[in-house]
């Protein structure tokens, strides 16, 4: 049901804030919008110069109303990433019951920029402006599947690739009825996938599917580790542009001497990161990063075994464990003979939580020995709130993966990559789920994944053709109805 969706939506952290169902219009969110909008014009008025660029025409004065339909006419294209319909001009630049004039607004002021300010204000908080739109077109004898416009299309793109709306480019290509088949769309993209903006997003993607959008840890240390999983996503995908499932088989990382120091390995002697490599230290690829250790971590630092194993398998496996039914029973404290975790641990192998705790409990004691921070260790941590000496506690790293044994992350990561079929059947999964909002996904969507990925060689996969076939596979260019 709708409600039992919403529920298990709600538990996940990875895609959650992205998915649509989630996207409501709220009064928190009306007043923020106001206020963005409110600073972006505080700032747009302290620098007269760019705001002349915006405008693009010198007005006569404040009743110029040529100067402003030609700005409102421009801005409202990129705005609401489509041309004005002459009676949206008519009504952003003269007014109408629902919009302020700008012209009348710029007359009454004195001001011309006052009006610029007024169109500035409407168009950043019309709803078309703060939803992506998709209406398209009935597609005859299919019914609820949509051709999307070429407005809607380069929209998606845009999105997609960049994170952001479609440039003045891509709208002109969109008006001009170049982006309606596969051949003139992967031209476009191509294009795209190599501008700054692509790495951003694609690193923000990244962020979001590995854990580090929000640092575990804070000051130095914390953005260190974030850029050093930044680092390593773009010397794979842009640098180097190899296979992407080679973010878990990375030898070594980019790492100045604070963080070296921070994991125990070689100092590289130098404030800027540089290439380290892991040699015998168990470590490999992004697993072993901090950033993405600190998945399932406690707010003290320490690991959280259940959770880090359910993350695991969502993440890197598509594996979801079902949430409980009832909140799980405290652990015992730790006392006689129960003082290691995983002699605590112990309580969910009985009773009816043990079915899912054999899926995740094992995977998360297989990256014990590294903490909610990704530094190493080999004993528990004492807690001073307890009379028992968990210190005394030696931490063995093996774990279990559906009967495969592992140990640490390298080990993980020959799992995830020795896997049948490989990583990217998953990996790509989540790229779609990131492309569309969606958290659950139905057969029309694996009928769009599955043959993107080359079942001959699928090793050599590499994520800026991904996002290419993508984005140029005619499922793209149109929609369908949810179903409710």
């Amino acid at each position: 049901t709708a409600s039992n969706h919403r529920q298990r939506l709600s538990s996940r952290r990875f895609v959650r804030g992205l998915h649509y169902d989630s996207q409501v219009t709220s009064a928190a969110l009306i007043d923020a919008v106001e206020f963005l909008t409110k600073q972006a014009l505080e700032s747009l008025a302290e620098d007269p110069d760019r705001r002349a660029t915006l405008v693009g025409c010198n007005p006569t004065g404040a009743d110029d109303e040529a100067c402003m339909r030609q700005f409102v006419g421009k801005f409202g294209r990129r705005a609401l990433r489509r041309p004005l319909r002459a009676e949206e001009v008519d009504a952003y630049v003269l007014g109408s019951a629902n919009y302020a004039g700008a012209i009348p607004d710029a007359i009454e002021s004195g001001d011309f920029y006052v009006g610029v300010d007024t169109a500035i204000r409407t168009l950043l908080q019309d709803p078309e402006f703060l939803y992506r739109v998709e209406i398209g077109t009935p597609v005859p004898d299919h019914p609820g599947v949509f051709e999307l416009s070429q407005f809607e299309v380069a929209t998606r793109m845009s999105y997609f690739i960049w994170g952001v709306g479609p440039d003045d480019d891509l709208l002109d290509a969109a008006e001009a009825g170049t982006l309606a088949d596969e051949s003139s769309i992967r031209s476009k993209a191509q294009a795209m996938v190599e501008q700054p903006r692509a790495r951003q997003r694609i690193d923000r993607y990244h962020a979001l599917w590995l854990g580090y959008a929000t640092p575990f840890q804070g000051g130095e240390i914390g953005a260190g580790l974030q850029a050093e999983s930044a680092a390593a996503v773009e010397h794979v995908v842009f640098n180097e542009e190899e296979p992407w499932r080679r973010i878990f088989e990375l030898e070594g990382t980019y790492i100045n001497d604070q963080l070296a120091e921070y994991y125990g390995l070689p100092a590289p002697g130098a404030d800027t990161p540089t290439w380290v490599d892991y040699g015998e230290s168990g470590r490999r690829g992004v697993l072993s990063h901090g950033s993405v250790l600190s998945i399932g971590a406690e707010a003290n630092g320490d690991t959280n075994v259940t959770r880090r194993g359910k993350e695991i398998r969502w993440r890197f496996f598509c594996q979801d464990v079902a949430k409980p039914v009832m909140p799980p029973p405290p652990l015992p404290p730790p006392t006689g003979e129960a003082i290691c975790k995983a002699d605590r641990l112990a309580v969910h192998a009985e009773g009816g939580c043990a079915g899912c705790h054999r899926q995740m409990d094992p995977v998360g004691f297989g990256l014990e020995n590294y903490d909610g921070g990704g530094r190493f260790r080999q004993y528990e941590p004492d807690n001073p709130d307890t009379p028992a000496d968990e210190s005394q506690c030696f931490i063995s790293g093996d774990g279990d993966l559906d009967g495969v044994q592992f140990n640490g992350p390298a080990g993980l990561a020959e799992v995830i990559v020795a896997r049948e079929g490989g990583p990217e059947p998953c990996m790509a999964e989540h790229l779609y789920r990131f492309v569309t909002g969606r958290t659950w996904l139905d057969d029309h969507d694996r009928e769009f994944i599955s043959p993107l990925i080359d079942t001959e060689a699928p090793g050599e996969l590499e994520l800026k053709e991904l996002v290419v076939d993508i984005v140029a596979d005619d499922a793209f260019r149109y929609r369908r109805e949810e179903e409710v």
